[in-house]
């Protein structure tokens, strides 16, 4: 097993891996090189070339950014404890007690082939050695090494950030241990939360081979068709399942530079490739390089953003005038058509069948991609599953390129591709001869894909180990509108819910306690668990705002009084519920968080009560059980008003865990009791051992009627002046004010005289009655209607 890292090179991707390794719990060692001289203010303090002060400025310097850098590459700020840094020349020693070697230095073959002679002097044997080079070819890092280096060599390709962005690429040398390729599949996956790829060693290897071509197949087909930028962005976003930063504002953020490099070495090393004409970069492009138009490192690139604050508008560039100008927003049927469909792959293929502009844009683009990866088959990979791994991870589709071609129909697609003029390789048109009519198949828990070598379908390796709910879909015991109650095996249920942002409505509390009804009768187990991008986003807020508005509070009552009970249900059922949370998972979504018996949390968890940001308070169980928890950590002779403080801004200032590991720190995970997955595939089979150990060790159901311990008139008198002189210092507004003194008066217990304890119901009545009191207030009907049409509060 690995413990001890050594990165070596601690420029953006090395300070960042550094910082992911180091969240994950490896010890790591992050290095580079001395600096050329004394700066000036060195200088100034008296240094000499000898202090470490001088001697490690690159690697401090580098690392301080990036724990600087938003959104953070640590997991939590704890993490930092365990990097050490150090220089090449004084530290590269030390890599002798390491386990595992990364050089992240600057992508140029001499730099590393020199840095690599250098290290073979202090390298135990053994030691697993890797490079994070994003294109230079293996076998030419690894010429002139020893045998014992050669066999423990790979790549090991991060995307950036490492931390957010799954992937990681694995490719072997000619002389390379096979045992070392298949370790680095298995610990990547398992420990450091990646998709893992294996690839062959091939310019650019998959993710950058593929996902460069497709993008100059978008440059080429808008040329083609006319369009611009503003209307390309909107049909290569979240509607086919790519990140909100689509085609052009992605290359803005990682560097126009940074995909002409690509291109220009795809170009030039791929002699033979079908497609290579592709490559070669469009002449708009070429002009943005001589202007140093890179993107957001020299201020503007395909777009540009000009004045601030009110007047702070962004600009998108004519690719024929090379101006900018304001941006636009065509109004395209497909897109108007395909506008409140949740399902991704629903859109795509109504998208495609489109006799629009934006229709025949979709169609030729999936048209080029088709076609150029069905030639990639055995090129770069012999298994196609690898190709939508690597574009899913690295690139963020939420469907992959074989999977979207499944999806609108090989046979179909392939004859509508030949009337267009593009070839698909040999072996699709074999595969469909076969009667093979799709590249993937499922069977029970076990996906398949097709081999063309084998001519006929394989399981993917180590899918039968992952719980994919998709694979189930035979197996639906109940479902409504928006859920779903799967028995996934080994006695456990599954309910999962898919509402716009997973948000949380009658329907989704129907399902819940049928699902609870159904587990106690007939199973061992619950898990809340989804494969959407979000856990849940919280209650409906159009709903509260519908009802408010038309002040109909008897109803509100009776809707809150129904989450309530759901929260109650999940605490106290007959079987063990695991709630698995991931993305976001908030404000209801936290709720039932609270009320697990335990949690299964994706690190990539933002957690919390969010309900003062819409001028309401946590009443799903949410300030209740904040305050139940505090009153937990209250021990003799403990000065308690801080435990109860820090609960209470907690809510007040709708503060979210940036990842699962501070959700601990915000007391909305519990230590020594609830757990992390750090690869969110696996998170559902981790939700499910949860449950079964538990079912496994006698679940006992905790006894209602448990008493809290609030503090009452003392700590709400004090917790009221805190909000008074926030509010005299003109840090919160008067209506933030009148929120955070409804809260402090749940959370304490209402205007008792003294400490007391006092039942949960009566704490749910207090923050049902306060929750109803907000929603007749003009402010936070604003609030709502807000967050409704624009996705975000105003402050009033």
């Amino acid at each position: 097993m690995i413990q001890k890292v050594a990165v070596l090179g601690s420029g953006v991707m090395g300070s960042r891996i550094a910082c992911h390794l180091a969240g994950v719990g490896l010890q790591v060692l992050l290095l580079d090189r001395v600096p050329d001289q004394l700066g000036e203010a060195e200088r100034g303090k008296g240094l000499t070339i000898e202090n470490p002060a001088f001697r490690n400025r690159i690697v401090e310097e580098s690392l301080k950014s990036a724990v600087a850098s938003n959104p953070s590459p640590l997991y939590g700020k704890a993490a930092l404890q365990r990097i050490r840094t150090g220089n090449f020349t004084d530290q590269l020693k030390d890599t002798e007690a390491v386990d595992w070697i990364i050089e992240a230095v600057t992508e140029n073959l001499e730099i590393k082939r020199n840095l690599f002679a250098e290290l073979e002097k202090f390298r135990k044997p053994g030691t697993l050695v890797s490079t994070n080079t994003s294109g230079i070819p293996i076998h030419l890092l690894a010429e002139g090494r020893s045998a014992d280096f050669q066999k423990n060599f790979c790549g090991t390709h991060f995307f950036n950030p490492p931390r957010y962005l799954r992937l990681l690429e694995i490719i072997p040398g000619p002389a390379t241990d096979p045992a070392v390729p298949e370790f680095f599949l298995d610990f990547g996956d398992r420990y450091l939360g990646k998709t893992t790829v294996l690839c062959r060693d091939t310019p650019a290897f998959i993710a950058n081979r593929i996902g460069v071509f497709s993008i100059l197949a978008v440059f080429r087909i808008m040329e083609s068709l006319g369009m611009d930028i503003d209307t390309v962005d909107q049909l290569t976003g979240p509607v086919l399942g790519r990140p909100k930063s689509a085609t052009f504002r992605t290359n803005d953020v990682v560097g126009i530079d940074t995909l002409a490099r690509v291109a220009r070495g795809l170009a030039e090393n791929l002699p033979d490739d079908e497609a290579k004409a592709m490559f070669r970069l469009p002449g708009f492009l070429e002009q943005m390089l001589e202007r140093n138009w890179l993107g957001d490192k020299t201020g503007q690139g395909f777009y540009k953003k000009t004045g601030s604050g009110k007047s702070r508008e962004i600009l998108s560039l004519n690719l024929k005038t090379l101006e900018y100008g304001p941006r636009t927003k065509t109004r395209l049927a497909c897109l108007d058509a395909v506008k409140g469909m949740e399902d991704t792959g629903e859109r795509i293929r109504t998208l495609a069948g489109f006799g629009d502009q934006g229709g025949a844009f979709i169609r030729q683009f999936h048209y080029y991609l088709f076609s150029y990866i069905s030639f990639r088959i055995p090129e770069i990979t012999d298994a196609l599953f690898r190709i939508d791994d690597a574009l899913k991870a690295g690139f963020g589709w939420e469907i992959g390129a074989f999977q979207t071609w499944d999806l609108l129909g090989v046979g179909a697609t392939v004859e509508k591709m030949a009337r267009e003029g593009f070839r698909v390789a040999a072996w699709v048109e074999e595969m469909l001869r076969k009667g093979r009519e799709s590249f993937y198949l499922s069977n029970g828990g076990v996906k398949k894909y097709y081999d063309p070598a084998l001519g006929d379908y394989r399981d993917i390796p180590g899918s039968g180990e992952l719980l994919v709910l998709e694979n189930y879909s035979g197996q639906v015991v109940w479902k409504n509108n928006a859920c779903r109650l799967t028995d996934i095996g080994e006695g456990i249920v599954c309910l999962d819910w898919k509402t716009k942002m997973n948000t949380i409505g009658g329907e989704v509390l129907e399902g819940i306690n049928k699902a609870l009804d159904q587990a106690e009768k007939e199973f061992r187990g619950l898990i809340l668990a989804n494969e959407g991008p979000n856990f849940s986003a919280g209650a409906n807020v159009g709903m509260i705002f519908m009802l408010a508005s038309q002040q109909e509070f008897e109803e509100l009552d009776l809707a809150v009084r129904q989450f309530q009970n759901t929260s109650m249900r999940l605490r106290y059922s007959a079987v063990p519920v695991v709630v698995a949370p991931h993305g976001l998972s908030l404000g209801g979504g936290c709720e039932f968080v609270l009320h697990a018996d335990q949690v299964q949390a994706a690190a990539e968890s933002y957690i919390g009560l969010v309900e003062t940001g819409v001028g309401l308070i946590p009443a799903g169980g949410g300030t209740k059980e904040f305050a139940e928890r505090a009153g937990e950590a209250y021990f003799e002779g403990d000065i308690k008003l801080p435990t109860l403080q820090h609960r209470f801004l907690t809510i007040a200032t709708a503060r979210v865990s940036t990842s699962a590991h501070e959700a601990f720190d915000l007391g909305i995970l519990r230590k020594g009791h609830d757990a992390i997955t750090l690869n969110p595939a696996r998170l559902a089979g981790d939700a499910r051992q949860s449950s079964m150990i538990l079912a496994e060790q006698g679940y006992v159901a905790p006894v209602p009627g448990r008493k809290i311990r609030v503090l009452g008139r003392t700590a709400l008198g004090a917790l009221l002046t805190g909000i008074h002189g926030m509010l005299g210092g003109h840090f919160i507004s008067e209506f933030d004010a009148k929120i955070a003194g409804k809260l402090a008066y749940v959370i304490c217990g209402g205007d008792l005289t003294q400490e007391s304890l006092v039942s949960e119901q009566y704490l749910l009545d207090l923050e049902r009655e306060a929750f109803l009191s907000l929603c007749g207030e003009r402010k936070t009907l604003e609030r709502l209607q807000s967050v409704i049409q624009s996705g975000k509060p105003v402050r009033n």
